[in-house]
C-alpha cells in the first residue's frame, strides 16, 4: 500500500479503472441482452469509472496545491477509500440489476463512506496546510463530495421504487447532483490549473480569482437546479440548469488565453475541450427538457437524450482526456518515458475525437434508425480505443523507464500535431461511412428508395404540377389531385402526424417520412389515374390514399397499384406436412422475489414461423411471439423502457396497469424509447399490446404479451402453462424466413385469418405436446390476444374442477362462486382482450387434445395436445 501513486504502474490507482471500463465496453456492446443495459453501461463510467478517479486524483491535486508531503499512513487510508468504493460500487450494480434493493442500500452506504472521508480528509488538508494560490480547488473538491452524499441518498430513493410523479422528480434531482456537483465541480476545480499544463504554456493570471468568483455561483445554482424536481417547479430547475451554464462561462474565461497561446495538439486537450462543448450542450438540452416535458414521468424517457450527452460526451471523454495526460506524466522515469508513454494516448487522437463525437452526434440526432446504429457503433469503437491505448501507454512507459523501450524524439522537437489534415479527414470519413452504411441498410428510412415513376406511353405536354400534400390524423390532405393526360406531377409531402409517413404513386416513393419530414416525389409523367397511397401496414385500409385523376379519362378505371388478394383455405393440421423449426416455450416463467419489476422491450421485426413450414415477418416485442411473460404480485411495480428498433412507429399498452394513456401509450418513431412505470393493484392474466393504429395491423403483427399477477391465496399447482391465442393474416404464404411478408392488413379488416395460434404458432402444441403426469393438478392461464376473434378453451378427456375469469372465481374447488353443491366446467370463454385461468387434474395416462371450441378455429391451428405420462 505504501506504493499507492508510486512512478509507473499503480494497482489500485489503474486497476479498478480498467476493469470498470472494461465492463462498460463489454454492456455497451451488448446493452440489449443485458437487463438494465442502457442504466448498467451508464454506472459503470460514472459510479465505477469516473468516481474512482476523480477520488484517486483529487486527493493528488490537493497534496501538490496545499504542498503537503504524502505520507505512508495517508496512501494506506487512500488505498482503503478505494477499496472501500469498489465493494461499494459492486454493490449497488448488482443490487439494482438484481433488484435487491437492501444490497444497494448496503453499497451506498459503503461508496457514502468512502465519499465522506474523503471530503473529511480534504477539509483537515486544508486545516492544517499554510496559504497557498489554489486551494480553492481544494474547496471544489470538498463541495463535491457533498454533492456525492446527496447524490446517493437520491439514488437509493430511486432504486427503492418511488411511484410518479416522484419517480421522474428524484431522477432529475439524483442526475444534476451527481453530474453537475461530483463530477462538475471536481472536473471545473481541477482544470484550473490542469488545463493550460496540458497545453504546455503558462496560466491566465485572471484564473485563480474567477475560479473562486465562481465557486458561490456553481453552488447556489446547482441548489436551485435539484430544488426544482423536488419541490414540483419546473421553471426553478430550468433556471437553476441557466445558472449553472452562467458560472461556467464565469469560470471558463480562464481557459481562453492559455487556449488562444497555445491550441490543443494532443489527445488529452483535445479530448477535455470537446468535454465542456457537451457539457454545455447536455445542459442546455437537459433545461430544455424540463421545461417542455408535459410531466415528471415523461422526463424519465426524454432525459435519456441529454443524459447520454453529458456522461458519454462529458463524463466520458473528459476522463479519458485528464488520464490520457495524467497517466504518462507520473510515471515519471524523465522525458524520454513520458514522451514514450504520451504518444501512446496520442495515437490516431484526431481521428478518435472526430469519430467519437461525431459518431455521438449520429446517434443523437433524429436520423434514420440505422444511422443511429451506426453512429453509435462508430462512436463506440473510437471511446473504447483508448483503453488497450491506456495499457499501452503504460507498458510503453515502463519499457522506456527500464531501457527497453524506443527511443523517442528529440526533447527539442514537438510532437507532431493530432489534429492535422489527414486525421481530421480520416475521422468524417468515419462518420460518413457511418451514415452510407446505415442509409444502405435501410434507404426507405433516408428517402432514397424513389425508384423511376411509373408512367403509361403518353406523350409528355410539358407541363408540371406541383402540389403540398400533408399527412395528418391517418390522411392525407388534399387527398386528390386532378391533372391532364402527360402532365408531369411533382408531390411534396409534408409528415404532419404523429407516426411514421409515407408515400407511393406507382413506382415513386417518398421512403418513410418521421414526424414533421418533408420530401418530394416526383410522379412523372401521368398518363391515366392511379391511386398513391402510404405503404406502412394497414395505413392504407384506414384510408391513407391520395388520388392522382386524370381530367380526360374520368371513364378509365383507376390503375391498381397491386393485385386483389384472395384468401385461401385454412389449413389443417393434417394439410401441413412440414416440422416446426422450434416451438415456443409455453410453461409459466417462475415468480420472481423482487417486487420491482426492470425490464426493457425492444421492438423486433423477425421472420418467424407461424405454422410448419411457413413464414411470417412478424413485429415483435424482444424477438418473440407473444411478447415475454411478466409474473408478480398484487401491488409490484412494473419499470419496463420501450425501445423501438423497428421500420416505424409503435407503442405499449399495458391492461395490468391504472394510469392515464397520454404520455406512456404515446407512439415513439424508430431509434426512440420510452419509460413505462405501473403498479399491479388488482389480480388476474392482462394483456399488453402496441396501441399504435392501426391497432389490428399491430397486434396480428404479433405485438402483444401477457402479465400475470397471481391472486393472494393462489395455491401451487404442479405445473402452469401460459396459452396466449392470436390470428396470423398472411399477404404471402412464404416457406422461408428469407421471403417472409408482412401482416395483411385487408386481411385482419375483413376478419379473414389463416391461422388461429397458442402462442403464436399454429398446431405448435401438436408437434411437441405439452407433458404431466397422472394425479397432477395442472393450471392453464389463457389469455386470448385476439385482435378479432374469441376463444373457447377447452381440454378434451377431462373437466376444470376450478375456473378463475376476469378477476373472479367461477369454480373454486368444485364449487361456484356461492359455495354451491360440487360441479365442473367444460370451457373457459373469453373475448378479445380477456383472460383467465383453469385448473384439471388428469385421470390416467393418455393424449389430451387442447383446443379452441370455437371449431373453425382449432382447424386453423388452436390445436395442441397434453401428453400425460406416468
Amino acid at each position: 500500500m505504501s506504493r499507492f501513486l508510486a512512478r509507473g504502474f499503480s494497482a489500485w490507482r489503474d486497476l479498478p479503472l480498467l476493469v470498470w471500463l472494461l465492463a462498460a465496453a463489454v454492456v455497451a456492446v451488448a446493452h440489449r441482452w443485458v437487463p438494465d443495459g442502457s442504466w448498467l453501461m451508464l454506472h459503470l463510467v460514472m459510479l465505477g469509472a469516473a468516481t474512482h478517479a476523480i477520488l484517486v486524483w483529487s486527493h493528488h491535486f490537493a497534496l501538490t496545491l496545499l504542498k503537503l508531503p504524502a505520507t505512508d499512513a495517508g496512501r494506506r487510508d487512500q488505498a482503503i477509500r478505494l477499496a472501500l468504493l469498489a465493494v461499494g460500487t459492486l454493490g449497488i450494480l448488482t443490487g439494482v440489476t438484481a433488484s435487491w434493493w437492501v444490497l444497494t442500500l448496503a453499497g451506498a452506504v459503503i461508496v457514502a463512506t468512502a465519499a465522506g472521508w474523503h471530503g473529511v480528509t480534504l477539509f483537515a488538508m486544508m486545516r492544517r496546510a499554510l496559504p497557498a494560490r489554489f486551494r480553492v480547488s481544494v474547496r471544489y473538491y470538498v463541495a463535491a463530495a457533498c454533492c456525492l452524499l446527496v447524490g446517493i441518498t437520491f439514488g437509493v430513493m430511486l432504486a427503492w421504487g418511488w411511484p410518479e410523479p416522484w419517480h421522474g422528480r428524484l431522477l432529475v434531482a439524483h442526475a444534476l447532483t451527481n453530474l453537475l456537483g461530483w463530477v462538475g465541480l471536481s472536473v471545473t476545480g481541477t482544470l484550473l490549473t490542469l488545463w493550460p499544463t496540458m497545453l504546455r504554456t503558462r496560466m491566465d493570471d485572471r484564473a485563480d480569482r474567477w475560479t473562486r468568483s465562481a465557486l458561490p455561483l456553481f453552488l447556489v445554482t446547482l441548489a436551485a437546479a435539484v430544488a426544482g424536481p423536488l419541490v414540483d417547479s419546473v421553471w426553478l430547475g430550468a433556471a437553476g440548469i441557466a445558472g449553472y451554464l452562467v458560472a461556467l462561462v464565469v469560470w471558463g474565461r480562464g481557459l481562453c488565453q492559455p487556449v488562444r497561446t497555445k491550441p490543443p495538439r494532443e489527445f488529452a486537450p483535445g479530448s477535455v475541450a470537446a468535454a465542456l462543448l457537451w457539457l454545455g450542450g447536455g445542459l442546455t438540452w437537459a433545461g430544455w427538457v424540463l421545461v417542455t416535458a408535459p410531466s415528471w414521468d415523461a422526463i424519465d424517457d426524454r432525459f435519456l437524450g441529454p443524459a447520454a450527452a453529458l456522461v458519454a460526451g462529458f463524463g466520458f471523454q473528459v476522463l479519458a482526456g485528464a488520464l490520457s495526460y495524467l497517466l504518462p506524466s507520473v510515471g515519471g522515469g524523465g522525458p524520454h518515458a513520458v514522451r514514450v508513454a504520451q504518444a501512446w494516448v496520442n495515437k490516431a487522437g484526431g481521428l478518435r475525437l472526430v469519430a467519437a463525437n461525431g459518431g455521438l452526434l449520429l446517434w443523437l440526432l433524429p436520423s434514420p434508425s440505422w444511422v443511429k446504429v451506426t453512429g453509435s457503433l462508430l462512436a463506440l469503437i473510437a471511446g473504447a480505443a483508448f483503453l488497450p491505448l491506456m495499457i499501452g501507454s503504460l507498458v510503453a512507459g515502463h519499457r522506456a523507464r527500464t531501457g527497453r523501450g524506443p527511443v523517442a524524439e528529440s526533447p527539442g522537437v514537438p510532437a507532431p500535431s493530432v489534429f492535422s489534415s489527414g486525421q481530421v479527414i480520416a475521422g468524417l470519413t468515419a462518420v460518413v461511412t457511418a451514415v452510407v452504411v446505415g442509409v444502405g441498410v435501410d434507404p426507405a428510412a433516408a428517402g432514397l428508395l424513389a425508384s423511376s415513376p411509373a408512367s403509361s406511353a403518353v406523350a409528355a405536354t410539358g407541363r408540371v404540377v406541383h402540389i403540398e400534400v400533408t399527412a395528418v390524423g391517418m390522411a392525407f390532405e388534399p387527398s386528390s389531385v386532378h391533372v391532364r393526360r402527360g402532365d408531369r406531377l411533382v408531390v411534396t409531402l409534408t409528415n404532419a402526424d404523429a407516426t411514421t409517413h409515407d408515400l407511393v404513386i406507382g413506382q415513386a416513393r417518398t421512403g418513410r417520412l418521421a414526424p414533421g419530414a418533408r420530401a418530394e416525389l416526383d410522379a412523372g409523367v401521368i398518363g391515366s389515374s392511379i391511386e398513391g397511397f402510404c405503404s406502412v401496414v394497414g395505413h392504407r385500409q384506414m384510408g391513407m390514399v391520395f388520388q392522382v385523376i386524370v381530367d380526360d379519362a374520368a371513364s378509365e378505371p383507376s390503375a391498381a397499384t397491386s393485385a386483389p388478394t384472395t384468401h385461401g383455405q385454412h389449413p389443417t393440421p393434417a394439410a401441413e406436412p412440414a416440422e416446426l423449426s422450434s416451438v415456443p416455450d409455453s410453461v409459466l416463467p417462475p415468480l420472481p422475489d423482487e417486487k420491482v419489476h426492470r425490464l426493457t422491450l425492444t421492438i423486433e421485426e423477425v421472420s418467424r414461423e407461424v405454422a410448419p413450414g411457413v413464414w411470417q415477418k412478424r413485429w415483435t416485442f424482444n424477438g418473440t411471439v407473444p411478447g415475454p411473460i411478466l409474473h408478480g404480485r398484487i401491488g409490484d411495480t412494473f419499470e419496463v423502457t420501450l425501445v423501438n428498433r423497428g421500420s416505424m412507429g409503435h407503442s405499449i399498452d399495458f391492461h395490468a396497469g391504472e394510469l392515464a394513456p397520454d404520455e406512456p401509450m404515446r407512439t415513439i418513431e424508430p431509434g426512440q424509447s420510452l419509460f413505462y412505470r405501473f403498479t399491479a393493484n388488482r389480480a388476474g392474466i392482462w394483456m399488453y399490446h402496441c396501441a399504435t393504429m392501426p391497432m389490428t395491423a399491430h397486434i396480428a403483427a404479433g405485438m402483444a404479451g401477457a402479465v400475470i399477477i397471481e391472486p393472494d391465496d393462489l395455491p401451487p399447482a404442479d405445473r402452469s402453462y401460459v396459452l396466449v391465442q392470436s390470428e396470423v393474416y398472411l399477404s404471402s404464404k412464404a416457406t422461408t424466413a428469407s421471403d417472409a411478408t408482412e401482416v395483411d392488413a385487408t386481411k385482419v379488416s375483413a376478419e379473414t385469418p389463416d391461422y388461429v395460434t397458442f402462442n403464436g404458432t399454429a398446431n405448435a402444441y401438436d408437434e411437441r405436446p405439452l407433458s404431466a403426469e397422472p394425479g397432477e393438478r395442472v393450471r392453464f392461464w389463457v389469455l386470448d390476444a385476439g385482435p378479432n376473434r374469441p376463444t373457447s378453451f377447452h381440454i378434451v378427456g377431462t373437466q376444470f374442477d376450478t375456473v378463475y375469469k376476469e378477476g373472479a372465481y367461477l369454480l373454486r374447488g368444485g364449487r361456484d362462486a356461492f359455495g354451491g353443491t360440487r360441479g365442473g366446467a367444460q370451457a373457459l370463454d373469453l373475448a378479445p382482450g380477456q383472460g383467465g385461468f383453469v385448473e384439471a387434474v388428469f385421470p390416467e395416462a393418455g393424449h389430451y387434445p387442447v383446443v379452441s371450441h370455437v371449431m373453425v378455429d382449432a382447424e386453423r391451428g388452436t390445436h395442441g395436445v397434453v401428453a400425460v405420462q406416468d
